[in-house]
């Protein structure tokens, strides 16, 4: 098991390369949801000032 682990010697830089690819991988999975309630907290802020516009104006 150790031979494995240790790769001939690579054994570090084989597992941090993969613990980056899994970190990267991690985030590109998570970042579309953040983008997405960024952009609907824009959205309701949005419509928020446009309601109190419209209401200040009538």
């Amino acid at each position: 098991m150790n031979d494995f682990l240790a790769m001939g010697g690579y054994g570090a830089y084989v597992w941090s390369a993969y613990a980056v690819f899994f970190v990267v991988l991690a985030l590109e999975a998570l970042a579309p949801r953040a983008t997405r309630r960024r952009v609907l907290a824009d959205l309701r802020g949005r419509l928020k000032r446009r309601d109190a516009r419209n209401e200040a104006s009538a």
